[in-house]
């Protein structure tokens, strides 16, 4: 049956005026992207078959253009489109963060993380410089490595900080393995990152994990070192 033949308050399009896009299903609103679907398949069946192919709206997304145009009833120009509207959302995002302090929305800076992040197939540090009122000012790739380790410098993140005349910044960086575990090599880059930023007077707020689409905060984990701990550390080198 065509989408046409559905009762009105059943087709996604409609369904989406009447009733907001939040109470869509992923295969409704990718078969609103879709338009139409292919001969004896519907736009609404040939985004669940997507869906079932891909595992996911994030892997779907994380596709290569080979991969997507390989699909029956997809091309070069679906591809385009897929990845337009994903850049879209991560700077829509990004002009989030520059007008209102990150701190104040948090669930913004993951959804940025887990769009930009979420399903490269190898490791990528980025950097999120912020102003003196966790305004964002540059969003920043500072390693890439390879799919299970990147290499990362405490002296160059605090280059960069500077360069941008930074008061703070949130690290982050994926796991393509798929698990967010913070590993012992994790913790050591983040203390020794506090400390070389901190001589510096730049606070480091967060170092956050990102797998697919899950993520690990060292701060909602209580594991970054605090001020006082800081303070102590420097006051015990200077005596």
């Amino acid at each position: 049956m065509r989408i046409t033949d559905w009762p009105a308050d059943e087709r996604p399009r409609e369904k989406l005026l009447q009733r907001g896009a939040e109470s869509l299903s992923d295969a409704e609103l990718l078969a609103i992207f879709l338009r139409v679907g292919v001969t004896g398949v519907s736009a609404v069946d040939l985004a669940r078959q997507l869906l079932q192919r891909f595992g996911s709206l994030n892997a779907l997304f994380a596709a290569s253009q080979d991969e997507v145009s390989s699909v029956r009833g997809l091309g070069a120009a679906k591809y385009a489109q897929l990845q337009a509207v994903l850049e879209m959302a991560r700077r829509a995002l990004l002009e989030d963060m520059q007008q209102q302090p990150v701190l104040g929305s948090v669930k913004t800076v993951k959804q940025y993380l887990g769009l930009r992040l979420g399903r490269l197939p190898r490791e990528v540090v980025l950097g999120l410089f912020l102003d003196s009122q966790h305004r964002l000012i540059q969003s920043a790739e500072l390693a890439r490595g390879t799919l299970d380790q990147c290499v990362i410098y405490p002296r160059e993140v605090a280059q960069q900080a500077l360069a941008c005349h930074a008061a703070s910044l949130i690290l982050a960086h994926n796991h393509p393995s798929g698990r967010p575990d913070a590993s012992p090599a994790d913790h050591q880059l983040t203390r020794k990152l506090q400390r070389a930023l901190h001589l510096l007077d730049i606070r480091l707020l967060d170092h956050v994990i990102v797998a697919g689409n899950q993520s690990l905060s060292f701060a909602e984990q209580g594991w970054l070192l605090s001020n006082d701990t800081l303070h102590s550390e420097e006051n015990a080198r200077g005596a």
